[in-house]
């Protein structure tokens, strides 16, 4: 980014909400590369915007990369059609701010990002700008290319969507914290009643490795089941696995190393003090966000 007279006031204002950017982009797309690149993609489109004529740089700026993540988001799921295995979203190590922000750490939850999944890529924009960042009607139509009434009924009908489909039942930190140590214990000492005894009966693990490491094609559901597949997974690498928890798009989670070398992540959804949904990421193209911590805004 440039450093003229005539350019640094569009770096400055870029550099400003670079942060908000990002979150928008992945939030539409749940892949940080790809999100990474629409950002880049906005940045240029955006140093050559006559300024004079920006009323509000933020809306701007924010309508720039929605379009370049709706076009992005159409050739991801192209993508995902021929992917291996259960599709994850692409896992973020977030500043400890995230999870104080209640809203947005629900937002970037793997739960709730695979939520945003099965809505159309124009649902999910509308969704997103209405609901996580409150964008005006008018502004989300302009950055959808659609009247402001369409979106208001796009916005509706992704709401009851995302309602009936995402996770209910809020969980105390304290217990959150508790049932995650217990089942980070459990884990590295292959203790299988440990496991059970955190488990939800209901539970759900998802794996995703992407075709490049061992993992389940499908869900594992049910307390025994799950329990027992993290049980033969440590039965093959022993002790060479250390954990250690992490928070990860806003929630608990537990970081896994193999001799010492990052193997994978572990998200942690948590309801009343148990255990109810796994996201197992392995796939090594989508772990290079958990090696430094991500500062996401709105």
């Amino acid at each position: 980014m440039g450093g003229t007279a005539q350019t640094r006031p569009a770096t400055e204002a870029f550099v400003a909400h670079r942060n908000l950017l990002f979150t928008v982009a992945y939030q539409m797309l749940g892949s940080a590369a790809d999100a990474e690149d629409a950002v880049q993609e906005t940045w240029l489109r955006w140093a050559g915007v006559d300024l004079d004529t920006v009323r509000d740089q933020r809306a701007y700026l924010v309508r720039i990369v929605t379009r370049q993540a709706l076009t992005r988001l159409r050739a991801l799921g192209r993508r995902k059609e021929s992917y291996v295995g259960p599709w994850l979203p692409e896992p973020l190590l977030t500043t400890p701010d995230v999870a104080e922000d209640v809203e947005l750490a629900d937002s970037v939850s793997m739960a709730v990002l695979l939520v945003l999944e099965t809505l159309t890529p124009t649902e999910r924009a509308v969704f997103v700008l209405r609901e996580v960042f409150d964008v005006g009607y008018d502004e989300i139509a302009e950055a959808v290319d659609k009247t402001p009434a369409a979106v208001r009924q796009i916005a509706h009908r992704a709401r009851a969507h995302v309602a009936e489909r995402r996770p209910r039942g809020a969980t105390d930190p304290a217990e959150t914290r508790a049932a995650l140590s217990a089942f980070q214990r459990a884990v590295e000492t292959g203790d299988l009643q440990g496991l059970l005894d955190v488990l939800a009966p209901d539970v759900v693990i998802l794996s995703d490795a992407g075709g490049f490491k061992q993992a389940a094609r499908k869900p594992v559901v049910g307390a025994d089941k799950v329990a027992r597949f993290l049980a033969a997974r440590w039965d093959v690498v022993g002790t060479r696995t250390t954990t250690e928890p992490a928070q990860v798009n806003g929630g608990p989670a537990v970081i896994l190393r193999l001799d010492g070398e990052l193997d994978g992540v572990v998200a942690a959804r948590v309801e009343g003090g148990l255990v109810t949904g796994l996201y197992f990421m392995r796939n090594p193209e989508k772990l290079t966000h958990v090696a430094r911590e991500t500062t996401l805004s709105r």
